[in-house]
């Protein structure tokens, strides 16, 4: 069977290597003209690490990776801790896999690596999908169709797949932007920081964690903002980021003084759909689900949806192909927009006013942790995704 993949990013990648091990013949479609990944750190929780260990990827993947020891949730203005979770080897015994913090290029530099390159195309445009019952086809720029037995749409949040099969529908900006920046070990040694450090204040919150095992801090300030554009390139303004975070505890700003590039970026969604799929082509990833960042969980999502994927594919024939989609999308679509919803709601909660609902979120958060090693959405992590089998 052939299946063409629409955009190489972590999904697209992904769905790539999922199906080839399902014994398909895959073409990889990228728009850009060479392999290249931007943006700064992914966490990756015992159910996607899971995954990349069942397709033999996990040892490539964590050899660029971090593992942190523990999460610190913190107050805003004077770093009080609030309750702390564990993480490291007490996690990955409970769960049966690690939980790691990777550089976004070094992953799609790890997968990329495991897709052969006679499989790839690289700068070809695609203009359209379409399909009969029997094949789909996707047009390039240049007026070339190719045909295969399934088309998967990996092309982000900014997805024209999205468009083509279901009509105008647009990205909805979160109301929140970050500030995102990569700093040297060395330029952060001498602070009083946690392992990975969450830090809850209103309308802000800010994140960092270590990458690249362990040499660069990974820092993200995320803000209520007015409409932003969704840009992993847009520099910030010398100085804007201290000025948006005033006041909050010197290690913070410390930090953020401190991160020689910073790139400012609106952080976009999708509204959830009833389906992904039509026939022979379907959604996958941020094209069909892209979240706010809140719950660490949108890369995660991708690599879920792509070993769902080869594996309602495995045994499918061409004819086959559009019953299994339906399986794929009944197994993925209930999971994925509830992880949609719960990272809106961790957001809501990260940015509470001083005052009552702020001190009730403390209280809460620390009476879980006194009772729970590991932190709620831990409760997800023990799944394997590939057992996971919806109603027929």
């Amino acid at each position: 069977m052939r299946a063409i993949i629409v955009g190489a990013g972590i999904g697209g990648l992904m769905a790539a290597l999922s199906l080839r091990r399902a014994g398909h013949e895959v073409t990889l479609v990228e728009q850009t003209s060479r392999f290249t990944e931007v943006g700064a750190g992914i966490q990756l929780a015992p159910d996607a690490t899971r995954v990349l260990r069942r397709l033999d990827l996990l040892d490539a993947v964590a050899a660029q990776a971090a593992r942190p020891a523990h999460v610190s949730f913190r107050t805003w203005s004077d770093g009080t801790e609030i309750c702390r979770y564990t993480l490291g080897r007490a996690a990955e015994d409970r769960f049966g896999a690690p939980y790691l913090q990777i550089h976004r290029a070094d992953l799609h530099a790890a997968l990329a690596a495991a897709v052969p390159t006679g499989s790839v195309r690289l700068n070809t445009v695609v203009t359209g999908i379409d399909q009969d019952h029997a094949r789909a086809c996707v047009t390039t720029a240049d007026g070339e169709r190719l045909r295969a037995d399934l088309v998967v749409a990996a092309d982000g949040v900014r997805s024209a797949a999205r468009r083509w099969l279901f009509g105008a529908d647009e990205a909805v900006f979160s109301r929140t932007a970050a500030y995102r920046a990569l700093l040297p070990v060395a330029e952060v040694v001498d602070m009083d920081l946690p392992d990975t450090g969450v830090w809850l204040g209103p309308n802000r919150h800010v994140v960092h964690y270590w990458v690249r095992g362990g040499e660069l801090l990974n820092v993200v300030a995320v803000f209520r903002a007015r409409p932003a554009p969704e840009s992993w390139t847009a520099q910030a303004e010398p100085g804007e980021q201290l000025r948006e975070f005033g006041g909050w505890d010197p290690r913070v700003l410390h930090v953020l003084e401190r991160a020689g590039q910073v790139f400012r970026y609106g952080i976009h969604t999708r509204s959830p759909l009833p389906r992904w799929n039509i026939g022979r082509v379907t959604l996958l990833g941020d094209s069909a689900h892209a979240m706010v960042p809140f719950r660490a969980q949108g890369a995660a999502q991708a690599i879920m949806d792509a070993a769902v994927l080869g594996d309602v594919l495995a045994d499918a024939t061409p004819a086959e192909v559009p019953d299994a989609l339906d399986r794929y999308v009944r197994r993925r679509l209930a999971p994925a927009t509830s992880v949609q919803a719960e990272s809106a709601r961790a957001g809501e909660d990260f940015h509470l006013p001083d005052g009552p609902e702020a001190r009730a979120r403390n209280a809460r958060m620390a009476a879980h942790a006194a009772e729970n090693v590991f932190m709620p959405q831990a409760t997800a992590w023990a799944a394997d995704v590939l057992d996971d089998q919806a109603p027929p």
